[in-house]
């Protein structure tokens, strides 16, 4: 299927669907599906099967909206699909059986029962997770009525419980039952006994688990009390340089970290501009100064080792001048000849407190450069890293956001509003309302950051399609099929 320009924004609709919708999708005892977007769903997944399944397993997805995804992908046929696209559908099904709460999983495979969803990645769906799962004997104990029922509708009453028989009478060799049951599961012998507790007496009371047994995104552990070094090591470093700490023996922790924070992502083709706010509020005071600052500098980093060609515009430079944002948006998007940035993710960074003479610097690859290069082309994606605080012009950044497209200057601009705490408020820190916005404050942000970001640009569905693709390589054995 071939890729578009267009194709990366309806990548950035879904996946902002996918991360702002939250409703749940339930089941009533009546068995009616209830999912306020289902057409969405549909339509989505109608464009291209495989982005529509691997956006789900990006970070900062809903789980109400991963369950809607595996559902989707459950009740669709696969008829016209090449081979190597139900490679992948089968690998992000079994990622999402594992990855996403059981309550919320038999509430899909209930839903496909529903449905009457008969096709064959459905069987080996619903058998893989009762089958297969770690902890089935658990969760056949706390909801064996409802596994009974997704067990039978996987293999067909009569099948089910043909195979129950078998098993009771000792037969375990028999052929037919490994054809129409056994060949499903990864341990024949554990299957046997799954079965048999599917029919067994049940135990009133029995607790429901509530964890994943493979969570797609890591479980973080939170110190209590948020300081300027404990969100991120990249940004805990920076505050170390910027308080005068040794260049050489933090400047290759820092590389270390950057390498780290960036290996196994795939590289994003074309240009992306940074508008880049160091102003004096950036920079902060007290026990929080340097933390906004050094986390806006960390997301710096990171993007000039992903994107290929990364130009960086500066404004409030040297915490002294004004926080002009509209000016250095429309720097970025004038895409002028530029002193290259001398400074990679191996390279002590200076001081953002130092006065920086060019308008724009351009990083290309995160490679060190020495003269001049010269930005070819507008840019794919503006992002505009900011506190929020406009103190030239309020408003004026939000009056260029809405002329642009008037002039026909359609390059997708994005706010992303550094914050100290997830929970920062957020009134009165909003310089353009109508521009996507998205908030970080931990370097853990970035995960869920980048796809954001790059879902915008004409070549994001594509990274974001080979991001999913080697997250899918690296599960543990035992998840992946």
């Amino acid at each position: 299927m071939p890729r578009s320009h267009t194709s990366g924004v309806n990548t950035a609709v879904i996946l902002d669907h996918f991360r702002t919708h939250g409703a749940p999708l339930t089941l009533s005892k009546t068995g009616v599906v209830a999912w306020d977007d289902a057409e969405f769903h549909r339509a989505a997944h109608a464009a291209d099967p495989e982005r529509y399944l691997l956006l789900a397993l990006v970070p900062g997805v809903h789980e109400s909206q991963r369950a809607r995804a595996l559902l989707q992908t459950l009740v669709s046929s696969r008829a016209e699909l090449p081979e190597s696209t139900r490679v992948i559908l089968d690998k992000a099904t079994r990622a999402l059986l594992f990855g996403l709460s059981p309550a919320r999983v038999i509430t899909v495979l209930l839903a496909a029962r529903r449905r009457r969803a008969n096709h064959k990645h459905v069987t080996r769906a619903t058998l893989a997770f009762i089958l297969d799962h770690p902890d089935a004997e658990l969760l056949v104990a706390a909801r064996r009525p409802a596994l009974r029922d997704c067990f039978e509708h996987a293999l067909g009453k009569n099948t089910a419980r043909g195979c129950l028989r078998t098993i009771t009478d000792g037969d375990l060799d028999l052929p037919e039952l490994r054809r129409k049951l056994l060949r499903f599961s990864a341990d024949p012998a554990v299957a046997v006994e799954r079965v048999r507790q599917l029919y067994a007496p049940g135990t009133y009371g029995a607790p429901m688990l509530t964890e994943p047994i493979a969570p797609l995104e890591p479980v973080r552990a939170r110190e209590p009390i948020v300081t300027v070094t404990n969100r991120g090591d990249i940004a805990a470093t920076l505050v170390h340089l910027y308080r005068g700490g040794s260049a050489y023996e933090l400047g290759s922790a820092l590389t270390a970290y950057v390498t780290a924070a960036t290996r196994g992502l795939p590289r994003l083709p074309g240009h992306v501009a940074l508008v880049l706010d160091t102003s004096e509020s950036m920079r902060g005071y007290g026990e929080r100064e340097w933390a906004l600052l050094s986390q806006a500098e960390a997301l710096r980093l990171v993007l000039a080792q992903v994107c290929a060609q990364l130009s960086v515009i500066e404004v409030g430079a040297g915490q002294s001048a004004p926080t002009d944002l509209a000016t250095g948006v429309l720097d970025a998007l004038e895409a002028v000849a530029a002193k290259t940035d001398p400074r990679n993710a191996g390279d002590s960074p200076e001081s953002s407190g130092e006065q920086n003479g060019a308008s724009a610097r351009v990083v290309i690859g995160g490679r060190q450069t020495t003269g001049e290069e010269t930005v070819s082309a507008t840019p794919d994606l503006v992002i505009v890293v900011t506190d929020g605080y406009e103190n030239r012009l309020p408003g004026d950044l939000a009056r260029v956001a809405a002329t642009l497209p008037l002039i026909g200057v359609h390059t997708p601009i994005v706010l992303c509003r550094a914050m100290f705490t997830g929970s920062d408020d957020r009134a009165l820190r909003d310089p353009a309302p109508a521009l996507p916005t998205v908030g970080f404050w931990h370097q853990d942000d970035f995960a869920a950051l980048l796809p954001w970001l790059f879902a915008r640009t004409p070549a994001g569905a594509d990274w974001i399609r080979s991001a999913a693709h080697r997250f899918l390589d690296t599960l543990p054995e035992g998840v992946t099929p």
